[in-house]
């Protein structure tokens, strides 16, 4: 996308969802233009970007208002163009299978469903894995019952909460994920790689799987 003073949009390119992007747009309940647009887009998986599908992303009929957004989003780094199409996952019984290990640095993380129970895992052993379920979850609606106090009091805007060593470092840290009306929880145990391709993928598959964690449970 060109930056001259009219903005306009470059051809035959397709929008990839940077990890920052991806992080931005589901982490976070509230509603706002740039979650719309990035949401949007990765529901469309690897779709060529146009100014009719632009409009539809950005749900808006104002074109300059549309490219003032996504321009916004590339300085932002949240998101770029390129000649190929984003890579999405298959979805399939084996895909959280491969991509939540990728998670973290240890290779231990979990799913959460917005009911509190996890229906995806990787590491952590069935009796562990239930009872972090729970904690998750109430660690999670606590963090939703304060988010004002959070936010506005503490200019605090982000909504993971986690368990740290004397350095800061995070042993397990919780994620909250909204995807549309459902919101998930990703469980990490040590290190999050969230800053990574995989994590982008994983958000791919949520927001392709219209039924939530339906014929999706592994680690079980």
């Amino acid at each position: 996308m060109d930056s001259n003073s009219t903005l306009s949009l470059q051809a035959n390119l397709y929008p990839h969802i940077t990890p920052a992007g991806a992080f931005y747009a589901v982490t976070n309940k509230s509603e706002s233009a740039s979650r719309t647009l990035l949401a949007n887009i990765l529901k469309a998986g690897g779709t060529p970007m146009t100014p009719e599908r632009l409009l539809q992303w950005a749900q808006t009929t104002d074109m300059e208002a549309a490219l003032s957004l996504l321009y916004r989003m590339q300085r932002l780094e949240f998101i770029y163009g390129d000649d190929t199409p984003a890579k999405v996952p298959v979805i399939n019984e084996t895909v959280l299978g491969k991509l939540l290990p990728l998670m973290s640095d240890n290779q231990k993380a979990l799913l959460i469903d917005q009911d509190g129970f996890y229906f995806a895992n990787a590491g952590f052993n069935h009796e562990a894995a239930e009872e972090v379920a729970v904690l998750a979850s109430e660690a999670i609606r606590l963090s939703e019952r304060h988010a004002l106090l959070i936010k506005n009091n503490l200019n605090i805007y982000q909504s993971a909460w986690g368990l740290c060593d004397p350095n800061g470092q995070s042993e397990l840290t919780f994620f909250p994920i909204y995807i549309d009306k459902s919101r998930f929880i990703l469980v990490t145990g040590g290190t999050p790689q969230l800053h990574k391709d995989a994590f982008v993928s994983l958000v791919h598959v949520l927001y392709r799987t219209r039924q939530g964690a339906a014929g999706l449970a592994v680690g079980a």
